[in-house]
């Protein structure tokens, strides 16, 4: 029996009406446009406006797309995965409130948390379901709200994040092109340097969680850019060695939307121009899990079958990884 090569067979993405540019931001911090842009490459991000708005909202307009994208109906999705470090809420999952407003019956779904890399992740597990032959139509989803849990006081990260989702639908490929390689790295002694510390079960939401500000995120930006420039460039090169692709075989490398410059030192490691990069840094900021999925959403009309295509991400944890896989359609 020939195995089954999960793959891609459609891509949706999804980002707020609302745009906060640079200069918005300057009337809320000590900060300029132009400081922005040369260190991060970011002009402006999206965020998501409305009361009661989490989450689901964007990751269920992302749903829909998939659906309507491969003319499949919501009973015929197996499982649903998000990705997310910002869910609606603890329980019930992100994943559980998009499945049934789809109405997605037959599905089983739950979110997974890796910060930056949990697209990554979940697209791994994903594919691990679709190889097991139980299953037709994984939908796997990055999404995050990522301005509930900014600072806006803070300098330092509240120019970095903005919100949005991006997914894609895995099914078994009709031709021998799909996911092929996957590298994922995970190491816990990088906690201390991005995390947020409020409203787990250690620092449960209290009167002091949130005079303290313990319910935004952290992060030591230098020690973070030093491990990221690394990891990410590390693992693209590490799968592309072990797959015997050099820089001329790539088409395309989709990296994760932290910070330009981390996204420049990988792919110069990789032996790769700019024209093979994917990025919307400038228009998005970094959306965290919807990043990676959000880029291929934007190309995917530039992509052809069986172009080879490297994912790669970095994220708190610390978590990265790398993905390996020729387009399918």
């Amino acid at each position: 029996m020939q195995d089954i090569i999960p793959a891609i067979s459609a891509v949706a993405g999804y980002v707020p009406d609302y745009i906060m540019t640079n200069h918005e931001l300057e009337k809320m911090v000590d900060t300029n446009d132009e400081w922005i842009r040369t260190r991060t490459g970011i002009k402006e991000r999206r965020v998501l406006k409305g009361e009661g708005k989490g989450t689901s909202v964007m990751a269920t307009e992302v749903l829909k797309q998939l659906l309507e994208k491969r003319n499949i109906e919501a009973k015929d999705i197996d499982a649903v995965i998000i990705a997310t470090v910002t869910p609606d809420y603890l329980f019930p999952t992100t994943a559980n409130i998009v499945a049934n407003n789809v109405g997605a019956v037959n599905a089983f779904s739950y979110d997974l948390t890796a910060a930056c890399s949990g697209f990554l992740f979940a697209l791994e597990t994903g594919a691990n379901f679709i190889k097991s032959g139980k299953y037709k139509y994984i939908a796997v989803i990055g999404a995050d709200k990522m301005s509930s849990i900014v600072n806006y006081k803070d300098r330092n990260t509240c120019i970095l994040f903005g919100d949005g989702a991006g997914g894609v639908l895995l099914e078994a490929s009709e031709n021998e092109y799909g996911i092929k390689d996957s590298i994922l790295r995970s190491d816990g002694s990088g906690g201390d340097y991005l995390y947020m510390k409020g409203g787990g079960s250690v620092n449960p939401p209290s009167h002091e969680t949130v005079d303290n500000d313990m319910h935004y995120l952290f992060q030591d930006g230098k020690t973070v850019f030093k491990f990221a420039v690394t990891k990410m460039a590390d693992v693209s090169v590490e799968i592309m060695n072990r797959n015997n692709l050099t820089g001329d075989d790539i088409a395309y490398l989709v990296p994760h939307q932290a910070n330009k410059r981390i996204i420049d030192a990988t792919a110069n490691r990789m032996g790769i121009g700019d024209e093979k990069v994917t990025m919307n840094i400038d228009k998005y900021g970094n959306t965290t899990a919807a990043t990676i999925p959000l880029c291929l959403w934007e190309w995917e009309n530039k992509f052809k079958k069986g172009d080879n295509i490297i994912l790669a991400a970095f994220g708190g944890g610390f978590t990265w990884g790398a993905v390996y896989l020729q387009w399918a359609y």
